[in-house]
């Protein structure tokens, strides 16, 4: 992971407004107020790159509940999980369950596709996260 702030430093916005997607490409993301990197975890007040290791998240089975739950703690009700450019990335039943459990609202699309929705949600004030991927 490669970022211009400290590898796992999180970003508070004290406004409460979820960070901008200013760019995306393959490989790599920059993001209002944190800097660039090659994925990442944002929520409402911020954000941060996103370890998979942390988890021990991989394509297959995809996002765990662990992965979105840094997300759910930040108060994000919409959430946007990211396949990656090539939708390769899954995610496990179990996060679903989870996230229906909680009330909360879920997009699940193309890394492309799922940075417009977010910046869209973002930008009306929305209290959205989400687990983007920014290759395969």
């Amino acid at each position: 992971m490669h970022a211009k702030r400290r590898r796992g430093a999180a970003t508070d916005h004290s406004e409460g407004r979820s960070p901008r997607i200013e760019r995306i490409s393959w490989g790599r993301m920059d993001i209002e107020g944190i800097g660039s990197g090659k994925d990442f975890k944002l929520w409402p007040g911020g954000g941060r790159p996103w370890d998979w290791t942390e988890t021990g998240m991989s394509h297959d089975p995809g996002i765990q509940p662990a992965d979105v739950e840094e997300l759910l703690r930040n108060r994000s009700r919409v959430v946007i999980l990211s396949r990656g450019q090539q939708l390769q990335l899954q995610t496990m039943p179990e996060t679903f369950d989870l996230l229906d459990r909680q009330g909360i609202a879920v997009h699940v699309e193309e890394t492309t596709a799922a940075v417009k929705r977010y910046n869209e949600l973002a930008e009306q004030r929305k209290r959205v996260g989400g687990l983007f991927h920014s290759t395969c």
